[in-house]
C-alpha cells in the first residue's frame, strides 16, 4: 500500500435548502456535511459510523459526486472533482462505484442479470464484442460464488443476499480503485452478513480495492477496518486506526457508542454510558461543539467554540476540548484546509 491517499477531502460541505411559503423561498438550510476533511489511503478500509442521520451517506454519495457538494474539495488521485461537470467526471466514473444498501431497489426488476451486469461495459465502451463481454460477465458471476444459470434470471427471483452479491458484481466489473459501501449488509439477515463482509474482504485482498465502508455494526466495522471515523451531526469528532480507536476512544461521543455495542457474555461486567436526549437538528445546530447539551463532560468553552481535531498521535485525532492538553505534546500536521490533518500511515486491513 503506498502512502499516496487516493483520495483526499477538505472542508466539505453539503447543505439542503428548506423552502417554504408562497415563492419557495430558502428559509434555511439541512446541514448534513458541515466541514469534513480527511485523506483515504490507496488499499485501505476507512470505515465510517455515527447514529442515523449525521450525514454518513451523504458525505459517502458526496465523495462520488452522486450528491453535490455545497463547498469544499473533493480530490481523487490528484484530480479535483467539484466543479467538473457530468461529461468531465464520466472518465473518473469506472475507477469510483458505489454498493448500495437496499440491493433490491438498486437493481432494475426488467433487466436479467446478465443485462446488469453487461450494461457497465456497454456504457464505457469495454470489452469488445459480444463474446469477450459475456465472458467477463461469467467470471463476475463466478467470483460472486453464484451459479451460471443466474444470468438469465431477475433479480425478485434471489434472496437478499445473492442481490447483494450482484450489487457488488456490478460495483466491481470495471475494476474500479475506490468504492464507497453504504450499509452493504444491514438490510440483510444476520446468517448471510459474515458471507458478504467475507467476500469484500476478499475482493479487496485480490483486486487491492479501496474501501469507505458505512455502517452501523460497530463490530463489523472493526473486522473490515484500518481506520475508523465518527461522525456526528455532519461532522467528524474523532479518527484513529481501528484498533486504537476500539482499544482507547477520546471522545465523549465515541465512548458512548462502543458502550452500546452488546457483549456476547451474560456474566461480564460493563459500564454503559448512557447520552441523554436526542442529536439536534441538523436545520438548527447548536453553537459550539454540536455534541455539548448532551455531553456528560461540557464545558462553558464547548457550547461557545467549535472543537477542532486535535492531532494525538499515531493517526489518532479527536475533536474535543478535553484532548486539547494531549495535542500539545504532538506536532501539528499541516494540512491543506478543512479540519482534518493527514494521518498517519495505516496498516494493512485484516
Amino acid at each position: 500500500m503506498t502512502s499516496e491517499p487516493l483520495l483526499q477531502v477538505r472542508d466539505l460541505k453539503v447543505h439542503f435548502p428548506v423552502r417554504g411559503g408562497f415563492w419557495g423561498r430558502a428559509r434555511g438550510a439541512v446541514k448534513a456535511v458541515d466541514g469534513v476533511g480527511l485523506d483515504v489511503v490507496r488499499g485501505e478500509t476507512l470505515g465510517l459510523v455515527g447514529e442515523s442521520g449525521c450525514g454518513k451517506s451523504t458525505l459517502g454519495r458526496a465523495l462520488l459526486r452522486l450528491v453535490e457538494p455545497t463547498a469544499g474539495s473533493i480530490r481523487f488521485d490528484g484530480q479535483e472533482l467539484t466543479g467538473q461537470s457530468q461529461r468531465q467526471l464520466r472518465p473518473l466514473r469506472r475507477r469510483m462505484q458505489l454498493v448500495f444498501q437496499d440491493p433490491y431497489a438498486s437493481l432494475n426488476p426488467r433487466m436479467t442479470v446478465r443485462d446488469i451486469l453487461g450494461e457497465p461495459f456497454a456504457i464505457h465502451g469495454l470489452a469488445r464484442g459480444r463474446g469477450e463481454r459475456e465472458r467477463e460477465v461469467a467470471a463476475l458471476v463466478d467470483a460472486m460464488g453464484l451459479p451460471r444459470e443466474a444470468l438469465d434470471r431477475y433479480p425478485h427471483e434471489f434472496s437478499g443476499g445473492q442481490r447483494q452479491r450482484i450489487g457488488i458484481a456490478r460495483a466491481i466489473a470495471l475494476r474500479p480503485d475506490l468504492v464507497v459501501a453504504d450499509e452493504p449488509i444491514s438490510a440483510l439477515d444476520v446468517s448471510i452478513q459474515a458471507q458478504i463482509v467475507n467476500l469484500l474482504v476478499d475482493l479487496q485482498r485480490e483486486r487491492g480495492l479501496t474501501y469507505v465502508f458505512i455502517a452501523h455494526d460497530l463490530k463489523i466495522v472493526e473486522y473490515v477496518s484500518t481506520r475508523v471515523a465518527v461522525m456526528y451531526l455532519g461532522r467528524i469528532v474523532e479518527l484513529a486506526p481501528a484498533a486504537d480507536l476500539y482499544r482507547r476512544p477520546r471522545h465523549p461521543y465515541t465512548q458512548a457508542l462502543l458502550s452500546a455495542v452488546p457483549v456476547p457474555d451474560p456474566g461480564r461486567a460493563r459500564t454503559r454510558m448512557l447520552v441523554p436526549g436526542e442529536p439536534p437538528s441538523p436545520l438548527n445546530p447548536p453553537t459550539g461543539c454540536a455534541f455539548h447539551p448532551r455531553c456528560p463532560h461540557a464545558m462553558e468553552r464547548c457550547r461557545r467554540e467549535t472543537p477542532p481535531l486535535y492531532p494525538l498521535g499515531a493517526g489518532h485525532s479527536a475533536a474535543c476540548f478535553l484532548a486539547e492538553g494531549d495535542a500539545r505534546e504532538v506536532a501539528p500536521t499541516p494540512t491543506s484546509g478543512g479540519e482534518a490533518g493527514v494521518l498517519a500511515q495505516p496498516s494493512s486491513p485484516g
